[in-house]
């Protein structure tokens, strides 16, 4: 067999450099959207996209102002700033219509090209089958995504995007704006005084200078409200896995663990998404660890945070005060514990409440839908764009391979110095201008990224995304010899100059290194660091290096099987007999901390990590 002879290439940001590439941005869903324009890619893939409407012929929504012919028509379901209504209104039919009913949305939206709303409208699969397939484009006004069907949008051809980066500073801004009314109590003093009392021994404060503050989540509202704090004489720490050490310097702030960061700070201002992994983050273990008369902020999303937790830590003392603007139920129950607590300062949701921030919104919301009806590149689309439907057969199998190597490298990760480079290897029988990685290197981001963001990766903008967080993918390509009517042979995903949770998985070369293949069209994990495995990329994962010696698949079984939890497949990888090995062990259920701590104790085992897929 010939030596293989890899061939590297580096991606950064893509940015459309013609007609051609502009119009390669709408939806995956096999039904094309209308008009499609047809063009070619170097390796000769054909690629749809929307072209300009045709007029229409359908007659224009009554409260819209008169049509022109030839123009798409944009319904504005909440109202929009007057800066972003102009700017559609130079291209489009515009129709402002608030407060519709979800019957009367449905009536309407068959006469509409594009659909902009709020948080306030819910755009569910109803929406899109009233539509008729006339719809190609949803906008959200704002960040959150939530009020959209996401799948159904995909499904009939509709791209969605929105607006995230406008409301930074004014969300940033409402922080502070908490941090400081709350120390100083000022929200109830004032109904204090207006209820005619002049308390000024009760409402004491606490001052900020030289107070500590820990920031979770340190992106771009964290780092916003980070620079403010330090104007205000605070010491600001910060605790994100996954953020740059390099631009935390550069403002000042020092990147510590979240056990430090819970048992040091004065103040704790909340600024990760909700995701899974963050779901009530701040819970009764996480307050139990806190200092003594801590402050919470919460201005990023309410789920972060065990309310019923926050209410006991509130009447223990543990927390002596908490400022949120947002909560897990909105508006939230007029009964709330939470929110009728003496020592809690709350807002409606006004993180993005400026007239600057909504104007911002405004403009980025309506020059992300003029661009993607007019077929262009939507950096901050949210979903799928389409791929033709031969290349993505083909591939369909390495792209669930790929995101979840994606999804498997990043949770190895450990420490604060965040994610710099990834590098991509795909090795195959093809030419490289047979094989085309777009979708593969996108799927990859998406699943190095998405756990640990509110970001929603795909195609149009997995590129964008990574540059904008600091993270350099480069791909490499392996000439393989064999039948080129399988894409590839393996995908290998490594994560260099970065700590890993499990030792193991750091290759020789230094990096955090995983490997896999599709047998039989199911993906399995084939290599972690140097030790080679089989297993099935299903359900969840636990990896534990070990002693070689007999007994150990069943110590570890027995543990699990104690506990009723489902063991799915195991496979054992070692470097010679008797020396030191992997076991990788399928589970259906998510075992629970004293399972995993029971397996740890196994006096064979060294090190072990579980891990979702």
């Amino acid at each position: 067999m010939a030596a293989p002879s890899p061939t590297t290439t580096h991606h950064r940001l893509l940015l459309p450099a013609s007609t051609t590439h502009r119009r390669a941005a709408l939806a995956l869903a096999p039904s094309a959207l209308r008009l499609p324009i047809r063009a070619r890619t170097a390796h000769g893939a054909r690629i749809c996209a929307a072209a300009a409407p045709a007029a229409s012929t359908a007659s224009p929504p009554s409260s819209a102002a008169v049509a022109v012919e030839g123009k798409p028509t944009v319904l504005v379901a909440e109202k929009l700033g007057a800066a972003g209504l102009a700017l559609l209104r130079e291209f489009a039919n515009v129709d402002c219509s608030y407060g519709l009913s979800p019957e009367e949305l449905r009536a309407k939206i068959s006469l509409c090209d594009a659909l902009i709303v709020r948080s306030g409208t819910k755009v569910g699969r109803d929406v899109f089958e009233a539509s008729g397939g006339r719809l190609r484009v949803v906008g959200r006004a704002g960040v959150g995504i939530d009020n959209v069907d996401l799948a159904a949008a995909t499904e009939h051809g509709c791209l969605v995007v929105n607006a995230p980066t406008a409301n930074t500073v004014a969300a940033a801004e409402h922080g502070i704006a908490l941090l400081c009314g709350m120390a100083r109590n000022i929200a109830q003093a004032d109904a204090s005084l207006k209820a005619g009392k002049w308390a000024r021994n009760k409402y004491v404060g606490v001052s900020l200078v030289g107070k500590t503050l820990a920031i979770l989540g340190f992106g771009k509202v964290g780092s916003e409200v980070a620079r403010r704090a330090k104007g205000l004489g605070m010491h600001v720490i910060a605790h994100d896995p996954y953020a740059s050490a390099d631009r935390a310097r550069a403002i000042g702030v020092e990147l510590v663990s979240m056990e430090e960061a819970m048992t040091t700070a004065d103040f704790i201002s909340l600024h990760m998404p909700l995701t899974p992994a963050t779901n009530k983050m701040l819970n009764d273990e996480t307050f139990a660890k806190m200092k003594k008369g801590v402050r919470i902020i919460n201005v990023a999303r309410g789920g972060v945070i065990d309310e019923d937790a926050l209410v006991r830590a509130l009447d223990a003392g543990i927390v002596a005060q908490a400022a949120l603007d947002v909560f897990t139920k909105e508006p939230p129950a007029a009964d709330s514990k939470l929110v009728l607590h003496e020592n809690v300062t709350v807002t409606p949701h006004l993180g993005a409440s400026t007239v600057e921030a909504q104007e911002g919104v405004a403009i980025e919301i309506a020059e992300a839908v003029t661009g993607a009806l007019k077929g262009e590149l939507a950096a901050s689309a949210v979903n799928a764009p389409m791929v033709p439907a031969e290349v993505l057969s083909e591939l369909a199998p390495f792209v669930v391979l790929a995101e979840k190597l994606g999804r498997l490298a990043v949770q190895l990760v450990a420490g604060g110095g965040g994610i710099k480079s990834v590098k991509v290897t795909y090795a195959s029988a093809r030419a490289p201008d047979d094989l085309d990685t777009r979708l593969l290197r996108a799927m990859i981001t998406k699943g190095v990224i998405e756990p640990i963001s509110d970001v929603f990766v795909n195609l149009v903008n997995a590129d964008f995304t990574a540059k904008q967080r600091g993270i350099r993918i480069s791909e490499e390509r392996i000439l393989m010899d064999g039948s080129p009517e399988t894409p590839l042979d393996y995908i290998q995903v490594q994560i260099a100059n970065v700590e890993s949770k499990f030792p193991s998985a750091i290759s020789e070369t230094g990096e955090i290194t995983v490997e896999g293949k599709v047998k039989d069209g199911v993906p399995h994990l084939t290599k972690v660091g140097a030790f080679e495995v089989d297993v099935s990329m299903e359900g969840s994962l636990i990896l534990c290096r070990q002693v070689d010696q007999p007994g150990m698949i069943g110590s570890v079984g027995s543990v699990l099987g104690e506990e009723n939890v489902n063991v799915s497949f195991m496979s054992v990888g070692r470097i010679a007999p008797r020396k030191r090995a992997v076991m990788a062990i399928g589970v259906d259920e998510e075992p629970s901390k004293a399972t995993l701590t029971k397996i740890g104790e196994i006096p064979a085992i060294e090190e072990f990590v579980f891990l979702k897929l």
